[in-house]
């Protein structure tokens, strides 16, 4: 069954995913797959991540410092690469939650001005 593509898939802001992955890894290290998996089952489905725009993310937030990576074993048994927040990640992760907060504000008084 093919998968079915995500409504906002084309919508999303630049660097949106960034703050989701940073805030994926506040609960713990994980790897790749389980990212996406938590990004896609917290979002009930509606985001979908694809490892095309996953792993260039990953390493660009590993170059920026807000991530690192080790190799570890996953849950099957094979080795992965697992990444987690470091303190940096954690600064930026709430810098970008405020920004994201007052933006989604922003937009909402525009939808749905008050009654005059």
């Amino acid at each position: 069954m093919p998968r079915r593509e995500s409504p906002l898939e084309s919508e999303m802001l630049q660097g949106t995913l960034d703050m989701l992955i940073l805030r994926t890894l506040v609960l713990g290290p994980a790897h790749g797959h389980t990212i996406a998996y938590a990004i896609e089952h917290g979002s009930q489905e509606v985001l979908q991540v694809e490892h095309g725009s996953l792993y260039p993310a990953l390493h660009r937030l590993e170059g920026r410092g807000w991530i690192a990576s080790f190799w570890g074993t996953s849950e099957n048994n094979r080795k992965a690469k697992y990444y987690r927040l470091t303190p940096a990640g954690r600064k930026q992760l709430h810098a970008q939650t405020t920004r994201w907060q007052q933006v989604v504000e922003a937009i909402g008084r525009i939808l749905k001005p008050a009654e005059e």
